[in-house]
């Protein structure tokens, strides 16, 4: 069961040298929004840094970072010496720390979609789906979404954005296990427009072994618009209206019916 984050803790306030404060690795490893912490450093240097990271003691003279990896980094912009934290002293542990410092970093603009599949990957086996998708403000069917894109290789998901989408890389991934194989599908279909894609997915589906042509046309005549936005010369509108009158129906669906007659007779002549 994952672990419940949401628990009471104790600390003090503490002015340390900045120094002294390190992030556990896995946060170190993180790449941060440059330009982000920028405008942090210029928000501290303004107004003063209203909520103090959260650390933990790690030996002697030494303290681990809980929260506040952003916040660090920008006081480290601004060559500050020391630091106020809030030093914990009860109520916290690392995994809660990672659950908390993952969610102050997801909030920040611009998060690539590998970096928001592995923290909600974390973040599901912390928390929970449900918890998880709450504390980030996002729907259970998106954040599973990214979940999913998580587990995928990561040669399918280096395809992302530049290629597919993620959710076309999930599908296409569930369908065709075969990276290699998977990689040419992607970058054969990287062309089409959404809905397209989404209809070669559907016909791969059902035929995985097919060809390449045999697909697209398949997936062609799915993603088909069924409604059709017609511009007809003013002599033609005229006749339609008139016509539609003479019959007691709407234009829009007297034009359907000579539409359809007229591909269905095409249909037939071949």
């Amino acid at each position: 069961m994952p672990q419940r984050f949401h628990q009471k803790i104790q600390y003090r306030v503490k002015m340390v040298p900045i120094k002294q404060v390190h992030v556990w690795d896995e946060a170190q490893a993180r790449s941060l929004d440059r330009e982000g912490i920028r405008e942090l450093a210029r928000s501290i240097k303004n107004e003063g840094l209203q909520n103090p990271p959260l650390v933990q003691k790690n030996g002697r003279g030494q303290f681990l970072l809980m929260s506040g990896q952003r916040r660090l980094a920008a006081l480290k912009l601004l060559k500050a010496k020391k630091i106020p934290v809030l030093v914990l002293t009860k109520g916290y542990d690392l995994e809660n720390a990672k659950a908390a410092s993952v969610i102050e970093n997801l909030h920040r603009k611009n998060m690539n979609p590998k970096d928001m599949a592995k923290s909600c990957s974390f973040l599901a086996e912390k928390m929970g789906i449900t918890v998880g998708a709450r504390s980030l403000g996002i729907t259970r069917k998106t954040f599973k979404k990214y979940v999913g894109f998580a587990a995928l290789p990561e040669k399918i998901k280096n395809l992302v954005p530049g290629t597919i989408s993620s959710s076309v890389a999930i599908k296409l991934h569930s369908i065709i296990p075969n990276v290699p194989k998977a990689i040419k599908i992607a970058q054969r279909i990287s062309a089409l427009d959404a809905r397209t894609q989404k209809a070669y997915l559907r016909v791969l589906a059902r035929y995985p072994s097919a060809n390449h042509k045999k697909l697209l046309r398949q997936a062609r005549l799915l993603a088909i618009r069924k409604t059709v936005p017609v511009t007809l010369p003013s002599t033609y509108a005229k006749k339609l209206e008139k016509e539609s009158l003479y019959r007691e129906e709407e234009p829009e669906k007297l034009a359907q019916q000579i539409v359809v007659s007229w591909l269905a007779k095409r249909n037939h002549r071949r």
